[in-house]
């Protein structure tokens, strides 16, 4: 018979799952001290910040400060990392610094407007017609849309807790204006996934892509992800990164794997389908979808676009 209390090693309850599911973030990040991250921050300035405007919009390229987890975190604070700036930099002046003061300007507009974390700040979007599809919510979740800029960005995010601002655009844009997924959805998964998923960076950054917030983009911007890929990621560096399916894709077709044709595709060991997927949505009937719903909310909103 068990007699009590007794004593069992932690480890024989096995508590923590045998797959290391933290393995990309630790590769991504290391060990995130507070000295490594300013070490981190401090070498950044004299070395890359005059590339920074550049090398900012390239996602193959380490060219951000990986500050944001830290200052979400608390690590290292607004005012803190604006002191250690030099502010003489003119890359510096209009760059990292302008980058700060988007963050605090999001957090002023949550601060203000609480509401915005689960309705839109402008009220002609309360009636806006999103559309429910739980399918295509997945296949955006996992990476699987056949966009491979977007199906790159989303298995960053899903691998390392991170993704690249740039990219961060664009996927939204596919949900939001292609798809028309309720911008929610998209804020629920970055909160759930990012590493700096600061509550007031996420719903200013949602809103903005949506067109419901302060400042937002006009509605018919809709990122166009084949053109972003080849302007942003030309050699498809950062695509075959996150997707080794297409290593062997010519850079000439990795932004649209489809238009090389089945034969050349099955030699480069790719079966659209199968191992990578068709295009969950045609870019140009997307955008003409979005371009009606956006349009017609406008019409029906009228002149009232009030707080």
């Amino acid at each position: 018979p068990k007699t009590w209390p007794q004593r069992n090693p932690l480890d024989a309850h096995t508590f923590l799952p045998s797959t290391r599911w933290d393995g990309g973030l630790a590769a991504r990040f290391g060990n995130p001290t507070r000295t490594r991250l300013l070490t981190r921050f401090d070498e950044f300035i004299p070395t890359r910040a005059a590339a920074y405007l550049t090398n900012r919009d390239d996602p193959a390229k380490d060219g951000t400060t990986l500050l944001s987890p830290a200052l979400h975190w608390g690590q290292i604070g607004p005012r803190e990392a604006w002191k250690r700036l030099d502010q003489s930099n003119p890359a510096v002046e209009s760059g990292l610094m302008r980058q700060l003061i988007w963050r605090e300007f999001s957090h002023h507009l949550l601060v203000h407007f609480p509401q915005t974390t689960h309705r839109p700040l402008r009220n002609e979007f309360l009636q806006f017609p999103w559309r429910e599809d739980p399918e295509h919510l997945r296949l955006w979740q996992q990476g699987e849309t056949g966009y491979p800029i977007v199906d790159a960005g989303m298995r960053q995010l899903w691998q390392t807790g991170w993704m690249h601002n740039r990219v961060r655009m664009i996927v939204g844009s596919l949900l939001v204006k292609h798809l028309l997924g309720h911008w929610l959805e998209g804020a629920r998964w970055f909160w759930d996934t990012l590493v700096d998923a600061d509550l007031a960076n996420n719903t200013f950054g949602w809103q903005w892509i949506a067109g419901c917030g302060a400042d937002a983009a006009p509605y018919f911007r809709i990122f166009n992800p084949i053109l972003q890929g080849e302007r942003f990621d030309p050699d498809g560096t950062y695509v075959k990164t996150f997707l080794p399916e297409l290593d062997k894709v010519p850079t000439k077709f990795i932004h649209r794997p489809w238009a090389l044709g089945d034969l050349d595709l099955a030699s480069c060991g790719v079966k659209l389908g199968q191992n990578y997927p068709r295009p969950v949505i045609e870019h140009t009937f997307g955008r003409a979808r979005a371009l009606e719903a956006f349009q017609a909310n406008k019409a029906r909103a009228g002149s009232d676009s009030s707080f």
